[in-house]
């Protein structure tokens, strides 16, 4: 055991930890203030209901070494013989119980994501059996695949150093299918009441960022600060992506826009930034943010589907232009345990790339749509017109984030006279 490292993945673990906090900010303030307690809620209930089943059979089932290519055992249910010491078949130098909650983070974040896909619309009681199903269904078996030991894209040599496909683009896929099922909202217009918010919880998911991608090489070593460099410079050049892009096209650039295009630079470099150059981190970035940006614009409009705050925009198309860039520019010269890619002589990485990103989306895509309709069997999923219109802060949770609005106490001054 190596105490350096198990300090720096603390660090990580403890940043990756903030980022479900932060898009609970960044979701919150992108919507009516009258959605802004019960759209932080569905984080919040990430935090709550994923940490207790990663502990409970979560773990095992995505890193457990006893399982088959699919999905893992139970023979690290409720953490039984995970422990202080290293298990090398992840990382010889830090705890183990240390890469769990390491893990565990991501669990909570993919989950987090997801909430954006539907907000103001899913009833809160039928989002808590959602992501309980989800968590164990479709975040381990996919997990397993990718870094779980025998897991099949692992063994198929597809890369994916901090979630593109785990994270991004499963969060991204299951947003969408949400969106679907619920139909769109009756008021389209989304609000943004609070971009402060939004620039406070974008700047904390930059920062997290960091933990997210360099504790991903599990040591500070080169191709940590490799992760670190490639993590900070696709995150500005998505920005000027997006940002240039807006300009361009709606002739004025918006702090919203710059934030979503940091966000969509971040999520393309998550399954590339141990693997490439900073010079590729630059183009990562930059068309990661031009992609997005037409995914939330463009696209969505085209298609017609109500991804209220763009998750499958930013985090699906994202990932999905991050994973095949990984096939483009991974290279050995950074990273000796990766690949080169095709513009370094290996063709064959990109059709890797491209079978666990169908793959991945076919999965998620079936199985979130059978979780969410086999709910809807036993129960209600949307809320009411009303409940709608008036707003989930108060009707689903009781609670107003601004104190009484204004309408209720005019109401009650009049009643009282």
């Amino acid at each position: 055991m190596v105490p350096a490292d198990s300090v720096f993945m603390f660090v990580s673990t403890a940043l990756v930890w903030i980022m479900t906090p932060a898009i609970a900010l960044f979701y919150g303030g992108m919507v009516k203030s009258k959605n802004v307690l019960s759209t932080a809620m569905y984080s919040f209930g990430s935090l709550g209901i994923v940490s207790v089943l990663w502990i409970l059979v979560g773990y095992s089932l995505a890193f457990s070494t006893g399982g088959n290519a699919i999905l893992g055992d139970l023979s690290w249910a409720g953490l039984h013989n995970v422990t202080f010491k290293p298990n090398a078949d992840y990382s010889a130098t830090i705890p183990h119980n240390l890469f769990m909650m390491f893990q565990m983070t991501f669990a909570v974040l993919t989950i987090a994501i997801i909430s954006g896909g539907f907000v103001g619309r899913l009833r809160f009681s039928a989002y808590l059996i959602f992501i309980s199903l989800w968590c164990v269904l479709v975040y381990a078996p996919v997990a397993h695949w990718v870094w779980g030991v025998g897991g099949w894209l692992r063994n198929l040599g597809t890369l994916d150093f901090a979630g593109g496909n785990v994270v991004h683009i499963s969060s991204g896929v299951a947003a969408l299918v949400l969106a679907l099922v619920l139909g769109k909202r009756k008021e389209e217009e989304t609000g943004r009441h609070n971009l402060m918010l939004v620039l406070l919880g974008g700047s904390l998911l930059w920062l997290g960022w960091f933990g997210f991608n360099v504790g991903s090489a599990l040591t500070l070593n080169d191709v940590a600060m490799y992760a670190f460099i490639n993590t900070n410079t696709a995150a500005a050049c998505g920005l000027i992506g997006w940002a240039g892009i807006e300009w361009i096209v709606n002739k004025k650039p918006t702090l919203s826009g710059a934030i979503s295009g940091g966000i969509a630079g971040l999520v393309a470099i998550t399954p590339a930034a141990g693997f490439v150059t900073p010079m590729a981190s630059i183009l990562i970035g930059l068309v990661g943010g031009i992609v997005c940006f037409w995914g939330v614009t463009y696209l969505k409009s085209k298609l017609g589907y109500d991804d209220t705050l763009d998750a499958f925009g930013i985090h699906g198309i994202g990932g999905t232009w991050g994973g095949i860039a990984t096939g483009l520019f991974a290279t050995k010269a950074v990273n000796s345990a990766g690949a080169n890619g095709l513009f370094y002589g290996d063709p064959t990485l990109v059709l890797k790339q491209l079978v666990a990103i169908v793959s991945t989306y076919i999965f998620v895509a079936v199985v979130s749509f059978v979780i969410i309709k086999a709910i809807q069997l036993f129960m209600p999923i949307r809320v009411d017109e009303e409940a709608e219109i008036k707003g989930l802060d108060i009707t689903m949770h009781g609670e107003h984030a601004y104190g009484e609005p204004y309408e209720e106490v005019a109401y009650e001054h009049a009643a009282a006279k």
